[in-house]
């Protein structure tokens, strides 16, 4: 009982980075996009105007709080416990994720590093994923 309590207020101090998920999530469905719920959060995947923001972008998958947007299925199967981490972090920081991710990486920046691989929101979920390989090798 407890424990589905924090999961729930998990979900609602995310819900405010899950929200800006779900405005980019819409126009991505209408044009073709599809959906499924895995591990608790919700997968957008495929369809024409997400091929394009993620060739344009040059990001393959990116999260939103309970929201995973990656440009296919076999991307997101690759890189989930990647994002899921991103999942969880939404889930600590609630409202300030956002905020606190862009200033990470603006940090990383001005101190001559780079702003994506050497921001600590990253280097967290990097750091799952050489974990998880390292189980599975």
């Amino acid at each position: 009982m407890m424990m589905q309590f924090k999961k729930i207020l998990a979900y609602l101090w995310a819900s405010p980075t899950t929200l800006v998920g779900v405005a980019l999530a819409m126009p991505l469905l209408l044009t073709g996009a599809k959906i499924r719920c895995v591990q608790g959060a919700f997968e957008i995947y495929d369809g024409w105007l997400l091929r394009c923001l993620t060739q344009a972008g040059g990001f393959a998958a990116m999260t939103l709080g309970h929201i995973v947007i990656g440009v296919s299925a076999d991307c997101l199967h690759t890189l989930r416990c990647h994002e899921h981490v991103h999942v969880r972090q939404a889930e600590r920081w609630g409202i300030l994720f956002i905020p606190a991710y862009v200033l990470a990486g603006c940090w990383q920046s001005l101190c001559g590093r780079h702003a994506y691989y050497d921001n600590p929101f990253e280097r967290e979920a990097f750091a799952a994923d050489e974990e998880m390989q390292s189980h599975d090798g």
